[in-house]
């Protein structure tokens, strides 16, 4: 089914719920106000066992997405400068209820991650929690032994520790782009980033004085790259590695990648690779960027009839904690509330039901269905030299999709009141769209420069989607 075909399916449905569009918002949606609420236990949180015997909590906290002093609009909260009392606060809390591992990355929230939990963390006992961060040496002026190593030292000073529980080697899979803006293969770049550099055998040394607890790789992108890195399994031995794990993307990532150009391997795939091999498995994005807190309705409401009391999120946590394998589930909570639902989850972790399994990927298999943008807000295309929200963009028309907000355009023979309600429509969903998104940073400011492509996890046609928007 095309994307037209789609939203005439939804017209019906969109019919019903256009008073909405003026917000955008989904009532029964799970979002920073509608977490499921109760106690939230302080010892009760589960925990798995790592390669070097470390007790990790089930519950990670990804610092990709720390609260800002000015939070922007549709969850990009890392636009201002960062909020150190409320990161501080969030911190202080996670430990409190038995939450242990942090992790961040140089690049994250503009290269302010780190600085931050250095200063969060380091008003804490050294064994009370487990830092995790990364060589993200994806500028192509970092692919030499003296630029990345610099950037590992630089690490361990932000971050106020003599020691890294967890070190990997960052967005395993990717394309990258040479001093001349040229683009290089998946496969060269990890060769030239990682190997010709030098730097594998520089964190194999740090690893043995003890610098380097636990050495891996966070993947994305290209599987031959991921099958590549652990065919050196044997002479690396890599002690965890990181991978995009949720539903949708256990048995659907790959179709997801298609426009992409393919490449991208399902998460059961993922998985299974790893478990032959014993590797301990971190993972990212659970919510797949938020997604799977913001379900189309038919998802929302066969989950509240399943079980009222659980947040739409927390369905998505217990799958991504489900199987043995999986160390620890990395999640990026700004909020006070998503902190508290997410402790709740893993605190016991309560594991699924084979019905409840089968449950999920029949959402699965209908979600995507859906048109929708596969983009999980990370900021790595921010910011765009010419103003425009990106991750704003595409999370707006992303809610719009999933609320039955969007209108295929009437057919010449359609009747005069079919025509009516997708004028009423269109005009309610422009007026969500301003209120969503600034109008000098919308998707019709695009100039298809193509600087955003290299950057992108997902490997998403930027300029095509914001294309797509702006027509809309």
């Amino acid at each position: 089914m095309d994307r037209r075909d789609f939203l005439k399916s939804l017209g019906a449905g969109a019919l019903a719920t256009a008073a909405m569009a003026a917000g955008c918002k989904n009532p029964n949606a799970t979002g920073a106000e509608g977490f499921a609420l109760g106690e939230v236990p302080t010892d009760k949180m589960t925990y798995r066992q790592g390669t070097h015997g470390e007790k990790v909590s089930l519950l990670g906290y990804g610092c990709m997405r720390l609260p800002s002093l000015e939070d922007g609009k549709d969850g990009n909260q890392s636009e201002g400068d960062l909020d150190q009392d409320r990161i501080n606060e969030l911190t202080d809390y996670a430990i409190e209820h038995g939450l242990n591992l942090f992790d961040t990355a140089p690049r994250y929230c503009k290269a302010r991650s780190e600085i931050a939990m250095g200063k969060a963390l380091s008003r804490h006992r050294r064994e009370e929690y487990l830092v995790s961060t990364k060589l993200s040496n994806q500028n192509s002026s970092l692919w030499n032994y003296k630029g990345s190593k610099e950037m590992f030292e630089q690490s361990l000073e932000r971050l106020q520790v003599d020691y890294l529980d967890f070190y990997m080697l960052h967005c395993v899979g990717l394309p990258g782009r040479d001093k001349d803006g040229n683009q290089v293969e998946p496969m060269e770049a990890f060769q030239r980033r990682f190997v010709d550099s030098g730097m594998i055998e520089f964190l194999l040394e740090q690893r043995a004085k003890g610098v380097i607890h636990n050495l891996g790789f966070s993947y994305h992108g290209d599987v031959k790259v991921f099958d590549h890195a652990l065919s050196m399994h044997e002479q690396v031995h890599w002690d965890h590695v990181l991978i995009q794990h949720n539903y949708i993307n256990w048995r659907h990532a790959s179709d997801l990648a298609e426009e992409a150009g393919g490449g991208d391997a399902n998460s059961e795939y993922l998985y299974g690779e790893l478990a032959k091999r014993d590797i301990p498995i971190f993972v990212m994005e659970p919510l797949l960027g938020g997604q799977l807190a913001n379900l189309p309705e038919f998802a929302i409401e066969e989950l509240k009839q399943h079980e009222p009391q659980q947040s739409v999120a927390s369905w998505a946590f217990r799958f991504a904690g489900n199987q043995p394998r999986i160390l620890t589930v990395l999640s990026g909570m700004t909020y006070m509330e998503h902190l508290q639902d997410n402790l709740r989850t893993m605190s016991p972790h309560k594991p699924l039901s084979g019905d409840e399994e089968a449950m999920l990927q029949s959402i699965a298999d209908r979600y995507v269905e859906y048109p929708l943008i596969p983009c999980t807000g990370c900021q790595y295309c921010m910011p765009c030299p010419y103003g425009i929200d990106i991750p704003g963009n595409f999370a707006h028309y992303n809610r719009a999709v999933n609320e039955g907000l969007l209108l295929a355009q009437p057919d010449e023979e359609a009747g005069g009141e079919e025509r009516r309600a997708y004028r009423r429509a269109r005009r309610e969903y422009l007026k969500s769209y301003d209120r969503a998104v600034e109008p000098q940073r919308q998707a019709d400011h695009c100039i298809g420069c193509g600087r955003c492509l290299h950057e992108c996890p997902q490997r998403i046609n930027i300029p095509a989607k914001l294309a797509m928007i702006e027509k809309l």
